[in-house]
C-alpha cells in the first residue's frame, strides 16, 4: 500500500500553478498502524487503561535503564578513584628481596630495571612495620623507607609532597606521617613519637624491643583513607639502622602505561639477574579489585531484572490490545492483510513502547551520571548525612564515570527484552479468525 499525495509546481509568467500526482515516501501501513495504536490512548477513552499500563511499562523500562546506567557508572567512577588513588602511593611495580632481606646490590637491580623500555622511574625502599606511640595512645603503621631525591620519580603522592619530603635527611630521624594516623596519634608537626620496632635486642632479661624518639617532620595526605590512618614514611637510611639492614629491602618501579605493569613483571622476571620477587599493582590488590567486579556484575544482572519486568509488562498491554482491536484486524483480514503483516502492526507497537523506554532511560541515565558529583552533594546537604564515610568506602566524595562499553549492552538488551514481550501477543494477533471476530459486530 502506498500513500500518494498531490505535489504542485510553480511556472514562472502563469497565474496558476500546475499539479500532478506523484508518489510520497512510502510507509509500510504496518508501521503506521502500529505507531497509531501506540498513541491512540491520547485520542480516545476507550482504551485508557491499556494506554495507562502501556505507559507504566515506558517509565518502568526508562528507570530501569536510567538506574543501570547510573549505578555501573558510579561503580567505575568508583573504582578508577581508589586506584588512581592508592597508585598515588603504590608504584606500579615493586621488586624486593625474599623475607623483607636487603637487597645485594640495588644499584644493579635499578640499572637492569630501567633499560626496560616501559620502565621511566626507579627508587630503592624500605618496607617494615612497627608500633608508634605518643604517650598513652599506640598505633600499629606501615613504614616505609624511602629516597626522598628519587620517590618522586615513581609515586605520585612524593611528587606532590617533595618539599614535605626534603625535611627527610639521613640521621635527623625525622617521619612524616599520614593526616589520619597523626589525627589518631593526636600529634602535630613538630613533635616527637617513639617508633618501637618488633624485632628488638636479645638480653638476659629477654628480647627487649628496639624504641627510636623521631620528630614529626609532616604530614602527608594521599586522599586514600587506608593509607593516610596506616602508613609513616622516614629516610631509607635511618630505616636501615633502626631496622638492622644491610640496604633497602627493594626497588620501585614506575611505567609509562600502568595496565601493561603485568606484562612488563614477567618479562623483568626474566631478565633480571639476582634471585628477587616481583609484584605489579594489580597484585598488590588483586582481591580488593577481583571484589569490586564481582559486585558489578551482580548489580547489573539484578537491575536488568528490573527491565526484565518492565518489558515483560508489554504482554499484558499487547493482549489486552489485541482483544480491544479484534475487529480491526478481522475488517484488515478481510482487505487482505497477511497474518505476517497483523504480527507486525503488534510488533511495531511493543517495540515503539520499547525504543521510547530506553531512549529516555538513557537520556536520564547519563544527565544524572555526568552531574552527579553535584546532585549527591545537594542531597547530603539536604538531608545532613554523608552517603560516603571515607572510613568506610576509602573516599569522601561520589564519583561517577559512564562508559561506551557498558552503555551500549545497557540499550541493547533492553530492546531486545522489549522485542522479545511482543512475540507471544503478536502472534496471537495474526491467529484471529475474521468469520468469528466479526460475528456479533
Amino acid at each position: 500500500m502506498v500513500a500518494r499525495q498531490r505535489a504542485c509546481k510553480h511556472v514562472p509568467g502563469r497565474q496558476r500553478d500546475w499539479c500532478h500526482n506523484a508518489p510520497a515516501m512510502q510507509i509500510p501501513f504496518e508501521i503506521a498502524l502500529g505507531w497509531r495504536y501506540t498513541r491512540a490512548g491520547r485520542a480516545t477513552r476507550r482504551n485508557g487503561f491499556i494506554s495507562f499500563i502501556s505507559g507504566a511499562s515506558m517509565l518502568g523500562i526508562a528507570l530501569g535503564v536510567a538506574a543501570l546506567i547510573i549505578v555501573l557508572s558510579v561503580m567505575n567512577g568508583f573504582q578508577k578513584e581508589v586506584r588512581d588513588r592508592m597508585l598515588s602511593v603504590v608504584s606500579h611495580i615493586e621488586i624486593f628481596a625474599p623475607n623483607g632481606q636487603a637487597m645485594r646490590d640495588v644499584a644493579a637491580t635499578m640499572a637492569q630495571a630501567r633499560q626496560h623500555p616501559e620502565v621511566i622511574g626507579a627508587a630503592p625502599f624500605v618496607a617494615a612495620q612497627a608500633l608508634l606511640a605518643w604517650g598513652e595512645d599506640m598505633k600499629g603503621a606501615v613504614v616505609r623507607g624511602i629516597d626522598p631525591a628519587h620517590e618522586g620519580e615513581v609515586t605520585d603522592l612524593a611528587a606532590a609532597n617533595g618539599e614535605v619530603l626534603q625535611r627527610l635527611q639521613p640521621g635527623s630521624f625525622a617521619i612524616v606521617l599520614g593526616v589520619e594516623l597523626a589525627r589518631n596519634l593526636g600529634v602535630v608537626e613538630g613533635d616527637t613519637v617513639t617508633l618501637i620496632a618488633p624485632s628488638g635486642q636479645v638480653t638476659p632479661a629477654g628480647v627487649v624491643p628496639r624504641m627510636k624518639q623521631m620528630r614529626v617532620a609532616g604530614l602527608f595526605d594521599s586522599g586514600h583513607y587506608e593509607y593516610d590512618a596506616n602508613m609513616a614514611m622516614l629516610h631509607y637510611q635511618d630505616a636501615q639502622k633502626i631496622f638492622r639492614l644491610e640496604g633497602p629491602t627493594g626497588v620501585r618501579l614506575k611505567l609509562q602505561d600502568l595496565h601493561q605493569a603485568p606484562r612488563v613483571t614477567q618479562e623483568l622476571a626474566a631478565s633480571l639477574q639476582e634471585f628477587l620477587y616481583l609484584r605489579d599493582w594489580t597484585q598488590q590488590n588483586k582481591t580488593w579489585f577481583a571484589a569490586v567486579q564481582v559486585e558489578k556484575r551482580m548489580m547489573f544482572i539484578i537491575l536488568t531484572l528490573i527491565v526484565a519486568v518492565a518489558a515483560f509488562n508489554l504482554i499484558s498491554t499487547l493482549v489486552m490490545t489485541v482483544q480491544d482491536k479484534r475487529s480491526d484486524i478481522a475488517i484488515l483480514r478481510t482487505l487482505g492483510a497477511s497474518p505476517a503483516s497483523i504480527m507486525a502492526v503488534f510488533v511495531v507497537q511493543g517495540a515503539m513502547v520499547g525504543v521510547l523506554g530506553t531512549l529516555a532511560g538513557l537520556a536520564l541515565g547519563l544527565l544524572v551520571a555526568f552531574n552527579i558529583d553535584t546532585i549527591v552533594p545537594a542531597i547530603e546537604n539536604a538531608l545532613g548525612a554523608s552517603f560516603l564515610p571515607k572510613d568506610i568506602y576509602l573516599i569522601s566524595r561520589m564519583p561517577s564515570e559512564p562508559l561506551a562499553s557498558d552503555i551500549l549492552p545497557i540499550a541493547i538488551i533492553s530492546l531486545l527484552l522489549a522485542f522479545g514481550a511482543t512475540l507471544y501477543p503478536s502472534w496471537r494477533a495474526s491467529r484471529v479468525n475474521p468469520a468469528e471476530a466479526l460475528r456479533y459486530e
